[in-house]
């Protein structure tokens, strides 16, 4: 590998907002936050809106629309769409 071209690869801990859960993990990307870890250190911390602990396929909590209701706006809308006279 060259020398200084690659970004630096650093432990940082990621907050889900969403459920509050935080994972320790590396990644290459920057923060002006940080958080002290369980283990004692220091580390970048990153808010990210939604992680594999909230996520609804992740987390099997899907929401079922109703999609009967939409279809039948839908064909409200538009019955007379392509009529003549």
């Amino acid at each position: 590998m060259r020398k200084d071209i690659h970004p630096d690869y650093q432990p940082v801990v990621f907050n889900d907002l969403a459920s509050g859960t935080k994972f320790l993990t590396r990644s290459t990307v920057k923060a002006e936050k940080t958080i002290e870890w369980e283990d004692g250190n220091t580390y970048p911390l990153i808010d990210v809106e939604i992680s594999s602990a909230s996520h609804p396929f992740y987390t099997g909590k899907q929401r079922i629309l109703d999609s009967a209701g939409r279809v039948e706006k839908f064909k409200d809308r538009y019955k007379s769409f392509g009529k003549r006279g």
